[in-house]
């Protein structure tokens, strides 16, 4: 066997060692520098954590959270009137939180609160890998990294503020318990619409209390934090509809709620408030006085420190006053004539062009309660086709269109004229239908007191506040009319004249030398004169010429005088004897206080709406006790209250006010109607023992209400609508007759007046004419020639 020839080994390359070793050296000096680095980086960033995390302000501040707070008025019942500041919130304690609520927020913003450190590193790598897939994004910002934020920081996006937002991430861990954490973090956080916090973006959405939450309703909520402008139900509710279902999955994932509760929580339908309707009660009016006293007495910090002020309204009275005013002012404003669209826009044929259009046109022309605005489609004299805001498309016909029908006929005026394009107001009848109508130029207003401590119980001062923001409860001062006849005849009690006393309604004249201007010659309502009467009788039926003798016997002075008990103005009462119909001044709430008198037995007892004031913890900062009805506080004589609720009584029964007893089916109603010169003001003044009530409508700049416009027709309505309501339930009252009045045959007097007057004139002797005046009147005037020489003197004035 032949071996073949060794072959040479070639000697060693000594420049590929050294190329090797360089090679070697060379990664080994760049880890080296590269730890250098990271070794001096973490030194570094050590050190500037360690001076960053030393200069981060104080959280144990958080561990006594005290947030700005809004002030916030209710009716004595706790129903939210209104709120005033920046930002709508309530301090809601973790333990008073509903779990379906805590567990919405958990499942969509941390499903691991309570487990990490603050910084939670699987959510972290869960939303990268999520984000590097295209699937939903998703962040890693912790609850307490966001409280941290929010709190803190300020919205830069640098390094630095990152750095921050950790260190104070595990700062605040280390300082509060997570149920401290969670607690501010749903107190704090902005979710649209002014709401910061749960609690009130329950209110304001869906017009609840954060404790009656549904888990459909929490899950919509819990959408809110990532884009409150987004995916807020109001503004967007597709949006946050799409949101709210992804939640509510992600609380069946983590086992939040069972696979039942979450079909449940995605079937539920969801009422939620429009943008303007965030209180459960309209008392806007209420709300604003409040607003202004609060703020005379607080000053600046009434917005902040989270003032509760309960006020003595009802809130079932006071949906009752509203939407019997309501009614009462669409009923008048049915006979009026139509004024026209409110605007007409040029509307695209169709499609979306034709939707972008309608949707402009109707968010400057909101819905106003019952009054829905729509946009006319098409339009003849038989039928109007139109379409709201919400899609919803309506036909009217038959009845719904005669309230418009000058602006259907062919040759209406453009004004008036409804066309395809045309933004009109339509409203639901009682039979479901749609009826065309129009905002109201009339106004109103109403007030309820309980003349037994003054609170009052309802108060609306206007149709729609934000249309006019003038409180015409408070701040109208108009002519009372009829409904001041009442405060002159109490001053007449006390001359003597009695409900039986005989006053004749005969012509009286005034010529110009008497009244210093022009001759007057008043007359009654319906133009007739119908002799000799009752006092009481000629109360019932509302007596303009006996009212001014009655007037003539008590004396002009003597009269100012008397109403000023009631808390009248003198001053704004004339010196004249038109007093006695009503031509001063007064406002509806002077009236209910001053027909309170009537109804308590003679006290007069200033009307109250702040019964307390607490702060957000619920400690009471002040509170008025009720009145004491002693002596001090009384105005009249019990017996004379007692007699004028008689004669109150007999209106009710057989005069101008006989509707409300025969309506209400109740014999404890006493009031009396007014409507002034030229039908300009309509009012109805009542009382039952437990409740005075005032309705008044009229325009703001005085005018004619109309040929047949009357306090009988316009306002007594209201009155009777609002009391079927407040007095459900209400025992009949029984009131006893005082010391000092007796009943003779079935007549009430003054006990030194019980026996027959005669042929009594009382009301009548002192008629202030020069001309002649028929009967016993113009006779007892001749006789008494110094009395009229008296009152000539002071008619001049």
């Amino acid at each position: 066997m032949v071996s073949s020839p060794r072959q040479p080994v070639p000697p060693p390359d000594p420049t590929a060692s050294q190329r090797g070793g360089g090679r070697r050296r060379t990664l080994a000096w760049a880890a080296g520098a590269v730890l250098a680095v990271a070794l001096l980086a973490s030194a570094g960033l050590g050190v500037a954590a360690y001076r960053t995390y030393a200069q981060l302000p104080d959280v144990s501040v958080l561990a006594d959270y005290q947030p700005k707070l809004p002030l916030r008025v209710y009716t004595r019942d706790g129903v939210l009137l209104g709120e005033f500041g920046e930002e709508r919130r309530s301090l809601t304690p973790i333990a008073q939180i509903p779990q379906a609520m805590k567990d919405a927020v958990l499942a969509i913003e941390d499903q691991r609160f309570y487990t990490h450190d603050g910084v939670d590193y699987l959510g972290m790598l869960r939303a990268a890998f999520a984000n590097l897939g295209h699937s939903r994004s998703q962040g890693a910002s912790t609850i307490t990294m966001q409280v941290a934020r929010n709190m803190f920081l300020s919205s830069e996006k640098t390094y630095a503020r990152k750095l921050r937002e950790v260190l104070l991430t595990f700062k605040l861990e280390r300082a509060l318990s997570k149920d401290q954490i969670l607690e501010i973090y749903m107190n704090q956080i902005f979710l649209g619409h002014r709401a910061y916090g749960f609690a009130a973006a329950s209110e304001v959405y869906f017009g609840r209390p954060l404790k009656d939450i549904t888990i459909a309703q929490a899950a919509m909520l819990a959408g809110l934090p990532k884009a409150p402008s987004a995916n807020n139900p109001i503004s967007n509710p597709r949006r946050a509809r799409v949101r709210q279902q992804y939640i509510i999955d992600r609380m069946l994932e983590n086992g939040f709620i069972t696979a039942a509760q979450a079909q449940a929580a995605k079937a539920e339908p969801l009422a939620v408030r429009s943008a303007g309707d965030t209180v459960a009660v309209h008392g806007e009016y209420v709300a604003e006085s409040v607003r202004q006293q609060m703020l005379a007495q607080y000053g600046d910090a009434t917005y902040t420190r989270g003032l509760n002020v309960y006020t003595t309204l009802d809130a079932a009275d006071q949906a009752a006053a509203y939407g019997a005013l309501r009614r009462g002012i669409m009923a008048y404003e049915r006979r009026q004539a139509y004024r026209g669209p409110e605007t007409v826009i040029a509307l695209p044929t169709a499609g979306e062009a034709q939707d972008e259009a309608i949707e402009e046109a109707l968010d400057a022309y909101p819905d106003n309660g019952e009054l829905v605005s729509a946009v006319v489609l098409e339009a003849d004299s038989r039928r109007v086709k139109a379409v709201r805001g919400d899609g919803e498309r309506l036909e009217i016909t038959g009845e719904g269109l005669v309230p418009a029908q000058s602006g259907l006929a062919a040759n209406a005026a453009a004004a008036v004229k409804i066309r395809p394009g045309a933004v009109i107001r339509v409203m639901r009848t009682d039979k479901g239908s749609w009826e065309i109508t129009q905002l109201p130029e009339v106004e109103g207003a109403f007030v309820a007191m309980d003349p037994r401590d003054g609170a009052v119980r309802a108060l609306v001062g206007g149709f729609d506040f934000g249309k006019n923001q003038f409180n015409h409860v408070t701040q109208a001062w108009r002519q009372p009319g009829s409904t001041f006849k009442p405060f002159v005849y109490s001053a007449a009690l006390e001359k003597g004249l009695m409900p039986a006393t005989i006053v004749d309604d005969g012509p009286l004249y005034f010529d110009a030398s008497v009244t210093g201007s022009k001759a007057w010659e008043p007359k009654n309502d319906n133009g007739a004169f119908d002799g000799p009467m009752r006092l009481d009788t000629a109360l019932a039926k509302s007596k303009n010429v006996v009212a001014i003798r009655v007037l003539q016997t008590v004396g002009v002075p003597a009269a100012q005088q008397w109403v000023a008990r009631f808390g009248f103005d003198a001053e704004r009462q004339p010196p004249s004897l038109t007093m006695a119909l009503g031509a001063g001044s007064v406002t509806p709430l002077q009236m209910a206080s001053a027909y309170s008198v009537f109804a308590n037995g003679g006290y007069r007892v200033p009307p109250r709406l702040i019964d307390k004031v607490t702060d957000q913890r619920g400690q009471v900062l002040q509170q008025e006790p009720p009145p004491v009805l002693d002596e001090a506080a009384r105005a009249v004589p019990a017996r004379n209250a007692f007699l004028m609720t008689q004669l109150l009584g007999e209106v009710a029964t057989r005069g101008t006010a006989a509707r409300t007893r025969a309506t209400l089916q109740r014999p404890d109603l006493y009031g009396k109607t007014g409507t002034t010169n030229d039908a300009v003001d309509a009012w109805f003044a009542g009382y039952q023992p437990t409740l005075t009530a005032i309705a008044w409508i009229g325009y703001d700049q005085p005018q004619n209400l109309g040929a047949h416009a009357s306090g009988g027709a316009l306002a007594m309505p209201v009155w009777i609508d609002f009391m079927r309501h407040a007095l459900k339930g209400v025992p009949v009252a029984q009131a006893a007759a005082p010391e000092g009045v007796v009943r003779n045959e079935g007549d009430w007097s003054y006990t030194e007046y019980a026996a027959p007057a005669g042929a009594g004139t009382a009301g009548a002797e002192a008629v202030p004419t020069g001309q002649p005046v028929s009967g016993a009147a113009g006779e007892a005037a001749q006789e008494r020639t110094e009395e009229r020489r008296s009152i000539l003197d002071l008619f001049k004035r």
